[in-house]
């Protein structure tokens, strides 16, 4: 009998999806726009600037990981909170494997985990997903000794199967993190084209980008409150027009983002206009309005106005 030698060569593929699970700031999105070499994700020194599940995707030689890179778990305020926290944990069900991540200079820290950082470990193993603790920002720590104890006791938490230091910024132990979760991954046919970075609509991440040049460079309570919303989105082989909606719940609240003599609103324009026309390889006209709606943040239909919906 002859045997069709193509067949018994034919290469084992691995996909699935990884949750990537954590409190705000621990750098969770500096990691993944890390590993995929773009900005897929809204980076800031301000916490809970992701709000949604957003699926990158990244292919090692035989594997295809999809992440899922959720808001950072916190103490809920309104519905907007709520939909935050929802998205993050509704993530691990529909993971394959749980990346758990930790800021190693954590406000507050002493020894060991936070209380918050054990409810989330809880949470990760109880889901019966294996869990890959990732301890970040080790490059800003001299003395490595000092991560012994957190490290002592994520040894002896249930469901972690790996524990690994990482600098999301510098990309040290990034790569035995991939092979890592590569190999926990189950066999199975990719689910993306290779050259895909994420499912998400390029108006999504145009939005994101408006939303980021505001969290960057207005007062903290402005962001948290706001939301953009694209009205128009007409693309050509060369250029860009985009018409966007800055949300805002307060009159006040307008005036900032408007700025003195609309010095505000310009400026946010250019700072995202130039991120979009870095990702979308083409010139850019970005218009931008802002309005007011009321309470936007702490009602269901305030939530779907603005596209939040579970």
């Amino acid at each position: 009998m002859n045997l069709d030698k193509n067949k018994l060569k034919k290469k084992i593929t691995r996909c699935g999806y990884v949750a990537v699970i954590g409190r705000p700031n621990v750098g969770k999105s500096t990691l993944l726009n890390s590993i995929l070499g773009e900005k897929v994700s809204i980076v800031t020194p301000k916490p809970q600037t992701t709000r949604n599940r957003i699926r990158a995707i990244h292919n090692l030689k035989h594997s295809q990981i999809i992440f899922l890179d959720t808001p950072g778990i916190h103490k809920a305020q309104g519905k907007l909170g709520e939909f935050m926290n929802d998205e993050a944990l509704a993530a691990i069900g529909d993971a394959d494997v749980c990346l758990f991540m930790i800021d190693l200079c954590e406000k507050g820290r002493r020894e060991g985990l936070t209380s918050e950082e054990r409810r989330i470990a809880q949470t990760c193993g109880e889901s019966g997903r294996p869990v890959i603790a990732v301890v970040n920002k080790v490059d800003a720590v001299a003395d490595k000794s000092k991560m012994l104890p957190l490290l002592s006791e994520l040894g002896h938490l249930p469901g972690i199967v790996e524990i690994i230091p990482i600098s999301a910024r510098s990309k040290d132990g990034v790569e035995l993190l991939l092979q890592q979760l590569a190999h926990r991954l189950p066999e199975a046919p990719w689910l993306f084209p290779e050259d895909m970075l994420s499912d998400q609509a390029e108006r999504f991440f145009v939005a994101e980008m408006v939303r980021e040049a505001l969290t960057e460079l207005t007062r903290e309570e402005v962001p948290y409150q706001s939301a953009v919303v694209i009205e128009r989105f007409i693309e050509s082989e060369q250029s860009c027009l985009v018409e966007a909606t800055i949300f805002v719940e307060k009159e006040s609240q307008k005036g900032i983002v408007l700025g003195k003599g609309g010095a505000m609103i310009k400026a946010i324009g250019i700072k995202a206009r130039k991120s979009a026309e870095r990702f979308l390889g083409v010139s850019v006209v970005l218009k931008l309005h802002v309005s007011v709606s009321e309470g936007w943040s702490k009602s269901e239909g305030g939530l779907r106005q603005m596209g939040y919906e579970k």
